[in-house]
């Protein structure tokens, strides 16, 4: 079911954003950031055992209610009923991540293909973690800057014809079809970095926020905190410290016991 228009509100306050009143270019941009700086990057639910439902409900439930984060299935399949609900056209796209040893499987990744009501066509990933501040034209093959960095999309002709990929400089960050897919076609990738080996998701716990000068992210117990400048500082944090660093920096309640025995 779409969102209602509560919903709509309740989720529009969780990441500070006003109501657009219409659905452009700009806007989209301001949602963007705004849910980078409100919403964490996290894989915590993997290692408390709790289950990641891809349905709209409960993603909705886990973070807009519950003000948790989530990784890319939860977080840009949830921002897509959010900006369906305001007018824009979204679909589902899947992709698969670049890594040490080349492309991932397919569905390793779920982003946005977002149509403004101006025609304008636009790449928007909010659960890609240290990724781009503000949404890419989808259908521009020059460079392309942000201020995290200089992006471009391009052909990819060793796949299949249709496909993008999507750099950060010279560097890959992942290989992006342009097929629309639905939700639940991502379940089994879902599955697959819930419960991997290979999954780097299953190896170590992160919560990563992007704030108004850096990022802020607990790795495991690695509280690491950079700014836009480059500077970095980072310490450890007790294991009976975790559930109030979580609940301090990035605005949810976790059970103590359970986050200290990670």
């Amino acid at each position: 079911m779409p969102l209602t228009d509560a919903q709509v509100t309740a989720y529009l306050d969780r990441i500070r954003a006003p109501r657009p009143a219409a659905a452009d270019p700009d806007a989209l941009r301001a949602l963007h950031l705004d849910h980078l700086r409100a919403v964490p990057f996290e894989n915590l639910s993997i290692h408390l055992k709790e289950p990641v439902v891809l349905t709209p409900e409960a993603l909705f439930e886990k973070v807009v209610v519950r003000r948790r984060g989530g990784f890319c299935y939860e977080l840009n399949g949830l921002f897509a009923e959010l900006l369906t609900a305001l007018g824009y056209r979204c679909a589902l796209l899947a992709a698969r991540v670049h890594g040490e040893t080349g492309y991932g499987p397919l569905f390793d990744h779920l982003a946005l293909a977002v149509t403004c009501q101006d025609g304008t066509d636009w790449l928007v990933d909010v659960g890609f973690g240290r990724h781009t501040d503000h949404p890419l034209r989808l259908d521009v093959r020059t460079e392309q800057s942000d201020p995290t960095g200089v992006y471009r999309i391009a052909e990819h002709h060793q796949a299949h014809a249709d496909d993008l990929v999507v750099l950060k400089g010279d560097v890959p960050q992942y290989l992006l079809e342009t097929r629309p897919r639905t939700l639940g076609d991502f379940e089994l990738g879902c599955w697959w970095n819930q419960t991997s080996p290979q999954s780097h998701f299953t190896r170590n716990t992160v919560c990563t926020l992007r704030t108004a000068t850096g990022r802020v992210t607990l790795s495991s117990r690695t509280l690491i905190e950079t700014d836009d400048g480059g500077e970095r500082r980072q310490h450890e944090v007790k294991p009976q410290e975790l559930a109030d660093t979580y609940a301090e920096l990035f605005g949810f309640e976790l059970d103590p016991a359970a986050v200290a025995a990670l």
